[in-house]
């Protein structure tokens, strides 16, 4: 969510945003997947607005490589992804800058 004021100078590409969805300061919930002993089982990612495949499969990839992100061995893969090109929408009215793209991270975890 980025208000107003910052969104002239702020850009957000497909690969910062998806990093920032698997930050547990961005989850709906109190959890923290990043221990040591502490497993995903599946992610799913849903893009919205101005995102291209390439970018995307580019973000996935590199999230794969790091190691806050490890999956239960049963599920190596463990990544879906989804897009849908209509930009993102806001309430009008809303304090927040109508965005040019968007991710939903859909996880289930050990944690």
């Amino acid at each position: 969510v980025i208000s107003k004021a910052k969104s002239s100078h702020e850009q957000h590409t497909t690969a910062q945003i998806t990093s920032a969805a698997f930050e547990p300061a961005n989850f709906m919930v109190k959890c923290d997947p990043r221990g040591p002993d502490q497993r995903y089982m599946s992610v799913c990612l849903l893009y919205r607005g101005d995102v291209v495949v390439k970018d995307m499969n580019s973000a996935v990839a590199t999230i794969k490589t790091k190691s806050t992100v490890q999956f239960v061995s049963w599920n190596p893969t463990g990544f879906k992804q989804g897009i849908n090109n209509q930009k993102p929408t806001i309430p009008d009215g809303a304090d927040m800058a109508p965005p040019a793209r968007s991710v939903l991270n859909i996880c289930n975890n050990t944690a």
